[in-house]
């Protein structure tokens, strides 16, 4: 089975997968969001994100290759009534146009392979304007104890120096920070889990 097949199976479902609340550490930067400006939410599945950072009166692109995933990220989307530009596109075939969005957010996407990974993180850094933020949250190599969600092979968990090494030239400034914590995002997220996330301003 595919990836693109075993999302689709995922978002079938009727409940939402990983909840209508946006992820945590997501929330916790509102104060670090601009007051207007574009946003790309990368693979962003059934758009809890994307709905919420609409909701800040951001202007939203929300891109993911399950269709299943955007017709309920739709749904949520008028729900909260709020407009979100929704596009079909697997990740590692997306444009990324440079300097275009003055956020990129990407919450727990590790299924990508190590090349298409670096290929994707390059993509995020150009795609965003000179000053705009950064925000990742990942799973660390820690998380195959926990076992609560996210990739099983070693090499997509993400690393202080996986992060560093793709972005620490491209960024004035960053923080990065690694902790456990307990999740509670629908069914696809419950229980501890070993994160960690990247703050960072691009040049």
């Amino acid at each position: 089975m595919s990836e693109h097949e075993r999302w689709q199976g995922r978002y079938a479902a009727t409940e939402y997968v990983f909840g209508e609340e946006p992820n945590a550490f997501l929330a916790a930067q509102k104060a670090l969001l601009p007051k207007s400006g574009r946003v790309l939410a990368v693979a962003d599945g059934e758009a809890r994100n994307g709905v919420w950072l609409a909701q800040q009166g951001l202007n939203i692109h929300s891109i993911d290759f399950s269709s299943n995933g955007q017709a309920k990220g739709r749904a949520l989307a008028s729900k909260r009534g709020v407009n979100v530009t929704f596009e079909i596109y697997d990740i590692n075939e997306f444009p990324f146009p440079e300097e275009t969005y003055d956020v990129v957010v990407e919450v727990f996407t590790q299924f990508s392979t190590p090349d298409e990974r670096a290929r994707k993180w390059a993509g995020m850094l150009r795609t965003l304007k000179s000053g705009g933020l950064l925000l990742i949250e990942g799973y660390t190599p820690k998380q195959l104890e926990y076992k609560t969600g996210g990739p099983k092979e070693l090499d997509r968990l993400y690393t202080r120096d996986l992060l560093e090494a793709a972005f620490a030239e491209g960024l004035s400034r960053y923080d990065i920070k690694e902790y456990d914590a307990h999740f509670d995002e629908g069914g696809g997220h419950a229980g501890m889990g070993a994160v960690i996330d990247l703050v960072g301003y691009k040049k």
